[in-house]
């Protein structure tokens, strides 16, 4: 199915084209449902030459070591592009991507991208601060594996998503939107499950955690000072 311009306009990188040039990527466009679970592109696949980019929904991307441990590199929502070596590096996926929910996948044929963005380098700005705003979070959690401690690195990534997906104010605190489950803070921490459960209840008084996923900020700033390596 091809996009339509509603569509396109909900992709980050072609938020500022104009009608008449997101008309000439229409044709060369196509929108594709995923249902919550399904594998959207696996490790290793030799991958089209076109842009990914999310329409609704939000996806799961991982990562598998030799050791067969999952890590959960980032979750990304609607407006948001991924597979970046489709475009940029070896046309191989280096991770694998998942549907979290029900979703819609928006690609871009390669030439029809670099066309338009001739006419409108603007795209290309676009998708360069994606990229290394990426490859900083990317940075930052290497390094906090190499040399923070199980606590920073799960208040940081508390602390993150509370900020990326935004938070609800609640009787208790404030309450993230995006749910985020023992399993998927562990992979996420480079953590067991065992610790990061050990390590949430231990955090009581600073965030709260509801079946399901629900997490609750109780004190922002003592999670801003672990987060920064602060306290304990």
């Amino acid at each position: 199915m091809q996009a339509s311009l509603e569509q396109l306009s909900q992709i980050i990188v072609f938020a500022g084209l104009e009608t008449p040039e997101k008309i000439s990527l229409q044709p060369h466009t196509q929108v594709q449902l995923y249902r919550k679970g399904e594998i959207i592109l696996h490790e290793g696949d030799v991958l089209p030459a076109k842009l990914y980019a999310v329409v609704s929904g939000a996806i799961q991307v991982t990562k598998t070591a030799m050791t067969g441990k999952e890590t959960i590199l980032r979750a990304l929502a609607a407006g948001e592009i991924f597979a970046a070596p489709a475009l940029l590096g070896n046309g191989i996926s280096p991770a694998t991507v998942t549907a979290e929910s029900d979703c819609e996948i928006l690609t871009v044929e390669r030439d029809a991208l670099l066309k338009a963005i001739g006419q409108n380098p603007e795209i290309a700005l676009r998708m360069l601060m994606v990229f290394n705003s990426r490859i900083q979070q990317l940075h930052e959690t290497v390094h906090g594996l190499v040399s923070e401690r199980a606590i920073v690195r799960l208040a940081r990534l508390i602390r993150y998503f509370a900020a990326e997906s935004g938070t609800e104010s609640t009787s208790q605190g404030e309450c993230l939107k995006v749910k985020l489950s023992y399993y998927r803070m562990a992979r996420s921490s480079g953590i067991t499950y065992e610790e990061c459960v050990r390590l949430i209840k231990s955090l009581k008084l600073v965030v709260a955690y509801s079946r399901g996923g629900t997490i609750t900020i109780l004190d922002a700033d003592k999670l801003d000072a672990m987060a920064s390596g602060d306290i304990d």
